[in-house]
């Protein structure tokens, strides 16, 4: 309980100061909101001094962040420079979209990437070779570029899936999102079967698991019970630090693909110095990033009870 408490405690400080540095970045950043306000067109200095006091970007720096801070701490994110709409409102009718392809792709990564691993440490020869070079091509292929070769091949050539849109319904929007979910897992699968490879590898040769060959302990549940799990404390931290990221990567497969999630909700905010968006979904991403290694650590206990005991005799 206490090592909860203090881990949701960091959470928190690290919340803070990501918020701070990412309204740091904005403001300093060249460009002005009200420029974008108002559209290009040439307005007197007197119309742009009342469009800065309307809004508070004449406060002092330090004053803006507090305002922003306060409201956060009431329940209210602020409303968008741009489209004059409530931020939470703004972000939630796009944030199914994105975490349903996170979801999507974090489902792929672990099928894919922890099998695809196993395989290749078990089953020597042509099979692990490919494995290994699909997984260094994977590794080094941009994500925009996998996204365009998937429609090239299976959306334009083989009709097989949509090229945009995000789809209506749990079917429909696997449907739509498959090929995407597919593009943005891909590096993580790369990663995640290489190092599930190397871990069972390195397990296969530990003492315990031949000492339990040596006592005839048949080698399916050596494999199981002893190698894949001692195997996987490495692999879930990997797993966790990918799957963490997608959020963060998204917002390229969702350009490709014109979704309509936060990812592109978040360069269009960007571009336009839309501050309250930006700082909406920067939280969001902090706070996904957090909870899923706080996860991981939370599973170390499942898979080695090990890690428990000693988290217990620290405290």
């Amino acid at each position: 309980m206490i090592y909860l408490l203090q881990r949701f405690g960091a959470l928190i400080a690290v919340l803070i100061v990501s918020s701070f540095i990412v309204f740091s970045g904005m403001y300093l950043a060249p460009g002005s909101p009200e420029q974008f306000l108002v559209q290009g067109r040439t307005v007197s200095p007197e119309v742009l001094a009342s469009i800065r006091a309307q809004y508070g970007l004449d406060d002092p720096f330090l004053v803006r962040y507090w305002h922003w801070f306060s409201g956060v701490l009431h329940g209210d994110l602020g409303r968008s420079l741009v489209t004059q709409q409530d931020v939470s409102t703004l972000v939630m009718s796009r944030l199914p979209t994105t975490l349903f392809l996170a979801a999507f792709a974090a489902v792929l990564i672990v099928v894919f990437g922890v099998g695809l691993g196993v395989l290749a440490a078990t089953r020597s020869g042509v099979f692990e070779k490919i494995v290994v070079f699909g997984s260094n091509l994977g590794f080094a292929v941009p994500t925009f570029f996998a996204a365009l070769i998937l429609m090239f091949l299976f959306a334009s050539n083989l009709g097989w899936f949509p090229v945009s849109g995000s789809g209506e319904g749990f079917t429909d929007r696997l449907w739509h999102l498959t090929l995407p979910a597919f593009a943005l897992a891909l590096p993580g699968i790369s990663v995640v079967s290489r190092i599930t490879r190397t871990a069972v590898r390195e397990e296969q040769g530990s003492e315990h698991v031949v000492m339990a060959i040596a006592r005839g302990v048949p080698k399916q549940l050596v494999l199981w019970r002893h190698t894949i799990r001692n195997s996987m404390l490495p692999v879930s931290t990997v797993i966790g630090t990918q799957i963490a990221g997608l959020l963060a990567s998204a917002f390229v497969i969702e350009y490709a693909f014109t979704l309509d999630g936060i990812g592109s909700l978040l360069v269009n905010s960007v571009q336009k110095k839309d501050f309250a968006v930006v700082q909406a979904i920067a939280l969001i991403m902090v706070l996904a990033f957090g909870i899923i290694n706080l996860i991981v650590d939370l599973l170390y206990a499942v898979i080695d009870p090990r890690v428990r005991v000693s988290k217990g005799a620290t405290r």
